[in-house]
């Protein structure tokens, strides 16, 4: 960093570390025994699609790596575009293998960075519910999260909507995973960068 970059307050971007989202197994245990919040299963990447062959090629590819296992009882997985025009990624895999989800989201991310669309990618996510309660008490439900990995920050911070579909966040527990996770996963610290992902297939 030059001289001037210190004094205009610019910094070099973070090298994105895709290692980072195997903190998220570590992540799951920490969410569960202090929240009641398991994976559901499912995660997906986000990114820019592009066109030409050579970007059409390796998502058939990507799909090609991820279905491998369809055979044996696996999951397909499915692609669709949201209202902003960015394309969606979605894996799904038993809830209780939180291992087996990041690998098929690192795999991902890993085949688009290798084959220079990186700048494509936007975020990563792994979704997270609380057991809805048999007898909800006044303001007791069900609660989602994602853990949102920002692929040109290397950083995490969890986005919770609130169920209902009416595009309102628990912001009282985005910052209670944020306090919780501190020890599992690099969090982004700039909370202007915590960006909604409504409609974001899991959610």
């Amino acid at each position: 960093m030059g001289l001037w970059d210190v004094i205009l307050g610019r910094s070099k971007p973070v090298r994105p570390d895709l290692d980072q989202l195997f903190g998220l197994p570590s992540a799951a245990i920490t969410l569960e025994a202090a929240l009641g919040l398991t994976p559901t299963g499912e995660g997906a990447v986000c990114f820019a699609s592009v066109e030409g062959g050579a970007f059409e090629q390796l998502r058939q590819d990507v799909r090609a790596l991820l279905d491998a296992d369809t055979h044996r009882g696996g999951v397909p997985v499915e692609f669709s575009r949201d209202t902003y025009g960015y394309t969606w990624l979605l894996s799904r895999q038993p809830p209780g293998d939180a291992a087996a989800l990041v690998n098929d989201l690192h795999a991902v991310n890993t085949a688009l960075q290798d084959g220079g669309f990186g700048p494509q990618l936007l975020c990563s996510l792994m979704v997270f519910r609380s057991p809805r309660p048999q007898q909800p008490e006044a303001g007791a439900g069900e609660r989602v999260l994602a853990l949102i990995y920002l692929y040109k920050r290397g950083t995490f911070y969890p986005f919770a909507p609130v169920p209902g579909g009416a595009e309102r966040r628990d912001n009282a527990l985005e910052l209670q995973v944020r306090s919780l996770l501190t020890d599992d996963l690099r969090i982004e610290q700039d909370l202007s960068r915590w960006f909604p992902v409504w409609g974001a297939p899991g959610l």
